[in-house]
């Protein structure tokens, strides 16, 4: 999760476990319009065997778990964006039915997602060759909308998506305004409160130099505009706000919104 930042300094931030592991959310978001419910990421899902769900420590709650805990069914869910397909933020997409075969798990939702991630992903585009995942894919093939780039949803007016390549090359940021102003999900390229820093990134970006471009041009901008940022595994209060420190000015830090 830290890259190149070697263990002696990352671990003092986020102690790992006997099996060398943090612990790290998968948090999603509701947005709520009208008639419209949009989901933004959709975790990793429940389609894991004890195996994997022992190595990666998955515990059992899904997205659809969450989603019960505050009265919303699956079925109610009118689209879905999703930052990259990685199964930590795809597998939610679909759920094995009684005969166990992966179907959609938002039987209504269209899904957006950058053309080439979706490419990407069908090739196994990766260094880590078990993160895209066909069975997370195939059954929502029908349903996607592949998006070219930045653009407002047209089904979705007021929401928009940012390319912020990097992690993966089709990884896009979700942005979008309520009462208090401008919110955006950036998805892995700040994946948590730690890695505001420039070398703070993870070992399996793609595009590592990229990825350190990317996180400086959108924490200027976050910061410039005052956006809060909402954070996609940051296991803590995921909604923060961009702190520039005035002896360092082009060093940010993020910290917790109220």
């Amino acid at each position: 999760m830290f890259g190149v930042v070697p263990r002696t300094i990352w671990s003092k931030l986020t102690p790992p476990d006997d099996l060398n592991r943090i612990v790290i959310q998968t948090n999603c978001l509701l947005l709520r319009r009208d008639r419209l419910n949009v989901l933004v990421e959709a975790g990793s899902g429940d389609k894991w065997n004890d195996r994997e769900r022992s190595l990666y420590g998955i515990q059992q709650r899904t997205i659809a778990d969450a989603l019960a805990e505050i009265d919303v069914s699956p079925e109610t869910i009118t689209h879905v964006i999703v930052t990259h397909l990685h199964f930590d933020h795809s597998g939610g997409l679909t759920r094995f039915d009684p005969a166990g075969k992966p179907v959609a798990t938002f039987p209504r939702a269209p899904v957006f997602v950058q053309r080439i991630e979706w490419e990407d992903a069908l090739a196994n585009k990766s260094t880590m060759t078990r993160t895209y995942l066909r069975n997370h894919l195939d059954p929502i093939a029908d349903r996607l909308r592949l998006l070219n780039g930045e653009s407002e949803i047209s089904d979705l007016p007021g929401i928009s998506v940012l390319p912020v390549p990097g992690h993966t090359w089709g990884l896009q940021a979700v942005i979008f305004r309520d009462e208090q102003g401008t919110v955006c999900f950036p998805g892995d390229v700040i994946p948590t409160i730690h890695h505001a820093a420039p070398a703070f990134s993870l070992g399996y970006d793609m595009m590592p130099y990229q990825n350190m471009l990317t996180k400086k041009a959108l924490l200027d901008r976050a910061h410039r505009d005052q956006w809060r940022l909402v954070l996609d595994h940051e296991p803590g209060p995921p909604v923060v706000r961009v702190v520039q420190h005035p002896e360092k000015p082009v060093q940010f830090s993020l910290e917790p919104v109220g």
